[in-house]
């Protein structure tokens, strides 16, 4: 494929592979994995322990690189390059949002929020600026000079959702993202997904949990390193099918 026909697409991935190698034993974690996800889509990657959507979060977040097969991201053959230059695709397109939250204990969720920018260079008064509109955008406007340990998880997880938007990525990235929470503000939290879809934003959330998954507009089922489905979430079917008012 040409840079030109991937230029459409946010994600496109070509007969991926990838394979460790475990004493003598090659194990194939991904097998010729074939995936589009276009601008604006919600999905939802899911699957057991050790179906490859690890592998695959991995490959796609720019974390590491196939064994085989290509890899398109907003247009870029990131597939083929070396860290360095991986580096600087993941800091622009890709906003990660992690179970465990991964913020500074010390650290402000103004300051939290504003690291990705501090990596790439952007000026103080900008950064502050961009920082504060993020966790607006999460309804943290109150809680800007609070550190973590004064902050509930669903906080916690809404100021790394503000860390992932900074930079304007091509896709939020969320891994698990409700894992470290108990059930209503895990809803909270999927439900400002769900805005941020609302706004434009592409999000891909990687999760063995069917519930969370059903919140996404498109569910890929991984199992033993290939593509086992590819549908409508429930909610989506529900909706095509209700009759129009």
């Amino acid at each position: 494929m040409a840079d030109s026909e991937a230029a459409g697409h946010v994600i496109v991935v070509e007969d991926l592979w990838k394979t460790y190698q475990m004493g003598e034993q090659p194990v194939h974690a991904l097998q010729g994995i074939n995936l589009r996800i276009e601008h604006n889509e919600y999905v939802a990657i899911m699957g057991p322990s050790g179906s490859g959507k690890s592998t695959l979060m991995n490959l796609i977040g720019c974390l590491d690189t196939p064994t085989r097969g290509q890899y398109w991201l907003n247009g870029h053959l990131v597939s083929e390059l070396d860290d360095d230059q991986l580096a600087r695709i993941r800091n622009k397109e890709i906003g990660f949002v992690f179970q465990t939250f991964n913020l500074l204990a010390r650290a402000t969720a103004l300051h939290n929020v504003e690291l990705p920018l501090i990596y790439n260079g952007t000026g103080a008064a900008e950064r502050l600026e961009r920082a504060r509109a993020a966790l607006t955008a999460v309804n943290l406007e109150s809680r800007m000079d609070h550190r973590p340990n004064e902050l509930s998880g669903g906080q916690r997880q809404r100021v790394a959702i503000a860390r992932a938007l900074i930079n304007r990525p091509s896709i939020i990235l969320a891994d698990e993202p409700t894992g470290n929470l108990d059930s209503k503000t895990g809803d909270e939290i999927m439900a400002l997904f769900d805005e941020l879809h609302g706004r434009g934003n592409t999000i891909v959330v990687v999760t063995h949990e069917p519930d969370i998954a059903e919140y996404a507009h498109r569910v890929v089922t991984i199992r033993d390193g290939v593509i086992a489905s590819d549908q409508p979430s429930s909610r989506m079917r529900a909706a095509a099918a209700a009759p129009a008012l």
